[in-house]
């Protein structure tokens, strides 16, 4: 900032904002009560000036979320194939090495369908070899 020379100007205040100035200027490292409330002033100018500033980064920072969470979802996506591709060749592994009849699979779909909901889709190798060994 320049060197510039302050000028005086008119300021009408309350009495109960003057008690606050006299209060406060000290704890905010003011020499003055007249550097508190320039300071003040400042602060207020700059406040308005985020209001502005508001309507311009909010866009951005949508825009930016939403690159990072379609980014999220395309490697989300990825890794399910690959997981999806994995299981296919375990199940076709799995039934070419055991003939299961078709009864037997239902009520195997229908016991895996009613633990993954109660287990909330966390599977556990160990438990589900317990559960198969007892």
């Amino acid at each position: 900032m320049s060197k510039e020379t302050k000028i005086r100007i008119p300021l009408w205040i309350y009495p109960s904002t003057e008690e606050k100035i006299n209060q406060n200027f000290k704890a905010d490292n003011c020499r003055s009560q007249s550097e508190f409330i320039e300071k003040a002033i400042k602060f207020y100018i700059g406040y308005l000036s985020e209001e502005d500033n508001i309507n311009y980064l909010s866009p951005m920072i949508t825009e930016t979320v939403k690159a990072q969470i379609k980014g999220t979802e395309q490697r989300l996506s990825r890794l399910l194939f690959k997981v999806a591709v994995e299981l296919g060749k375990l199940s076709h592994m799995t039934a070419a090495v055991n003939e299961v009849d078709d009864d037997t699979l239902n009520s195997l779909h229908a016991m895996c369908v009613n633990e993954v909901r109660k287990i909330n889709g966390i599977i556990d190798y160990e438990d589900a070899a317990e559960y198969q060994n007892s």
